[in-house]
């Protein structure tokens, strides 16, 4: 409970799983049904995690797109591109769904997490032609994915999984996962906009940050990084839509009663560029002297 901010009973089915425990008592049966249908989501959605992630290490398609476009952003760190397993969807109407139903995966399952779709009659894949970003729960689990778009003229740029049974966007924050530990040692999280943002810091070092999933800050992320710390850096750019969205973002995290600094980076920056141009220590530093409490900003 401690370690995982995990509720009782929460922390009682983790255990007990993690041992092969069975614990008997008396549950509603529409609590039975659900638990089974969130856990035949997080299944299928592993399935879909490895899949997309094997399809950018192996697949010529993969590797030419997608694996380039992470080494142009600078991603060739594999620790961190498996550790979050990235990864790419085919561009294609066949590949995924194909390989889904292979290995038993019905059409009405892969609906219902969100990974195909349906149209005039016709199942299809959800995402195509896209690389890859799995979103994690608090417990490490794949609830949903984002994808982005390789070409410009394929809107939108950036494209999340639909609202499913276990996945609220508003109530997940991108990294929380990975970061947890070093938010609570540093006793500080630092908050981004994008999902290589947080990527960015991770390669350098920076192990502390998040960002929201796909949405503006909402008071369900604020709540939640305060289970982890009381102390927040807000990172953005330094455009208009940085600042406002900054603005925001302050105005939510003070009303959970958090300590609240903001850092906006100069013109053309954004945390994904700086932190490649200057390297963990020299971003701390900067991060350290440059940041101000949110009343003199």
């Amino acid at each position: 409970m401690l370690h995982e901010k995990m509720a009782y009973y929460e922390a009682l089915r983790y255990l007990a799983n993690k041992y092969q425990i069975e614990i008997p008592d008396e549950i509603d049966p529409s609590v039975l049904e659900a638990e089974k249908q969130a856990e035949s989501l997080y299944i299928v959605n592993t399935f879909a995690a490895n899949y997309f992630a094997n399809y950018l290490q192996t697949d010529p398609e993969g590797q030419t797109l997608g694996l380039s476009y992470f080494n142009a952003r600078g991603f060739t760190n594999n620790d961190v591109v498996k550790q979050v397993q990235l990864g790419f969807s085919p561009d294609n109407f066949d590949s995924f769904l194909h390989e889904a139903q292979q290995k038993g995966y019905s059409v009405d399952l892969l609906q219902k997490a969100g990974l195909v779709s349906e149209k005039n009659g016709k199942v299809f894949p959800f995402f195509r032609g896209r690389v890859i970003f799995p979103i994690q729960n608090l417990s490490g689990k794949v609830v949903a994915f984002a994808g982005r778009t390789l070409h410009s003229a394929q809107q939108p740029k950036y494209l999340n999984t639909p609202e499913t049974a276990i996945y609220h966007k508003g109530n997940l924050m991108y990294g929380l996962y990975q970061a947890r530990q070093s938010i609570r040692q540093k006793d500080q999280c630092i908050l981004v906009e994008g999902y290589t943002d947080v990527l960015s810091l991770r390669l350098v070092g920076i192990e502390n940050a998040v960002a929201s999933s796909g949405t503006s800050l909402t008071t369900e992320q604020s709540k939640l990084i305060k289970r982890f710390t009381n102390n927040v850096l807000i990172l953005f750019d330094g455009d208009n839509a940085g600042v406002k969205a900054a603005l925001r973002g302050i105005d939510i995290l003070l009303e959970d009663d958090l300590d609240v600094r903001v850092l906006l980076l100069p013109d053309g920056e954004d945390p994904d560029s700086f932190a490649k141009k200057n390297g963990r220590m020299a971003t701390e530093a900067y991060l350290t002297t440059e940041s101000a409490d949110f009343i003199r900003f």
